[in-house]
């Protein structure tokens, strides 16, 4: 590329003298990388006529094409530049379904402030987020469980609180400080298998020896609220996809003890991987522009 971009200096100048002047190279350098590139096509370049330099035919042909390379490279450089700024670029997000409750207002906020940037948002269950950054197809994932293997650090960053809810007509709906025992005589509308809520909750049921009746398994937390809603059983959600309907009147959350279960968020990324500025620079507003997040802990299997 230096041996190019001397020839075109040459080419434009007809000159070795003014072409080491605009190169800020020695006359002896430009000349030698003149002929090393002379040697390697196998073709004069430049013909000496007098006092007079001009391009043989192989020359000029060679100009044109070192002039594209030239230009493509400038193009190259200015596309590589996107991705260390943080002001365009592509940021590709993998989130479980829950954050749909919180996260669209801070991507738009992030979009506010990086107006360049294209955001490309996957919204599955957790094994599908961490199958996401395993495969590359995510740089950064959110997700209510810290991740499982040495290649994933997970860093908290907001709270997620799990809680039982239930239809206002329940039974129980007006009831404090209710038994954990109880709810082995309860319908358990649950998430489907691989979702983080389903896998916390049975792991804090199991743990206690409290077993459940198994009601509707269902893939979102919108589907959960509608089923229990109509009185099919009774839900464990994070708090955070049922405040509309608990200011509506139209859901309960049960005291059963031990509830809230406290879950917590975490934005999580590949150890191997350098975020880019685009990443780096969400992952920066989760973890220092949330006021909710007082402290930060990274937690990495």
């Amino acid at each position: 590329m230096r041996q190019l971009r001397t020839f075109e200096a040459v080419a434009e100048h007809l000159s070795i003298s003014r072409a080491a002047a605009n190169l800020h190279l020695t006359q002896p350098a430009v000349s030698m990388q003149l002929k090393q590139l002379e040697e390697q096509i196998g073709l004069q370049l430049v013909q000496q006529s007098g006092r007079r330099m001009s391009l043989t035919e192989a020359g000029r042909e060679l100009r044109g094409y070192a002039q594209s390379i030239s230009a493509q490279l400038t193009e190259l450089g200015a596309a590589m530049e996107k991705f260390r700024s943080r002001e365009r670029g592509l940021l590709r997000l993998a989130m479980v379904s829950t954050a749909n409750y919180f996260l669209p207002k801070t991507i738009a906020a992030f979009i506010q402030v990086h107006q360049g940037v294209r955001i490309s948002l996957d919204v599955v269950n957790r094994e599908a987020v961490l199958s996401a950054l395993d495969d590359n197809r995510a740089d950064l994932g959110i997700t209510g469980q810290p991740p499982e293997g040495a290649y994933l650090t997970g860093q908290y960053f907001m709270d997620n609180p799990l809680v039982v809810i239930a239809s206002p007509s329940h039974a129980l709906s007006k009831s404090r400080g209710i038994p954990l025992n109880r709810m082995a005589d309860e319908v358990l509308v649950l998430r489907e298998p691989g979702s983080g809520t389903r896998a916390t909750a049975e792991r804090y049921l199991a743990a206690r020896k409290i077993g459940y009746v198994p009601g509707c398994e269902l893939t979102s937390n919108e589907a959960v609220k509608q089923v229990v809603q109509a009185g099919l059983g009774i839900g464990i959600v994070p708090l955070q996809t049922v405040q509309l309907e608990l200011e509506a009147g139209r859901l309960a959350v049960l005291d059963f003890e031990g509830f809230p279960l406290l879950r917590k968020w975490f934005i999580v990324q590949r150890n191997d991987r350098r975020l880019s500025a685009v990443a780096e620079a969400f992952r920066t507003l989760l973890l220092e522009g949330n006021p909710l997040m007082e402290n930060n802990k990274t937690i990495a299997a």
